[in-house]
């Protein structure tokens, strides 16, 4: 009797990866899936804040644009070029090298265009302000004075 196998869909995806490391880099180029960008979104009372795990990356390597209610985030990694790198002979390679992008859409509401964006320790910080109409008030109840009181 066999044993049933389950369907994975990025199975073939690593099986290229991994043929391509047996190759050489070029054979396999630049295949990246958001899994290789971890991301993290949560939501403050006045912003909601992106974290993005990009290690490796130059601050000035990345590019961070609003469309709407979108955020495309993208950047690239310059390939190691010269005599250096044509010397070594790896054995194992699996630092990202190439490009990447990611778009994040923001939840519904108004958002501030005032977005700041910090880059430490191989993580990118983007932090979307809300709009003053999108961020919640409380409203004070008050009680009502009875009318004609002698």
């Amino acid at each position: 009797m066999s044993d049933l196998i389950r369907f994975d869909p990025w199975n073939d995806l690593r099986s290229l990866r991994r043929m391509g490391r047996f190759f050489g880099e070029n054979a396999v180029t630049n295949l990246h899936d958001t899994a290789d960008t971890a991301l993290d979104m949560y939501e403050t009372e006045h912003a909601v804040v992106i974290k993005l795990a990009i290690p490796g990356f130059k601050p000035e390597d990345v590019e961070v644009t609003k469309t709407g209610d979108s955020l495309t985030i993208k950047g690239e990694m310059k390939q190691e070029s010269g005599e250096q790198d044509e010397k070594r002979n790896y054995l194992w390679r699996e630092i990202r090298r190439g490009a990447f992008q990611r778009v994040v859409t923001l939840p519904a509401g108004k958002h501030s265009e005032d977005i700041t964006a910090e880059y430490e320790n191989g993580v990118l910080v983007l932090t979307v302000p809300k709009s003053e109409a999108a961020r919640p008030k409380t409203i004070q109840v008050k009680t009502k004075a009875a009318e004609g009181k002698e």
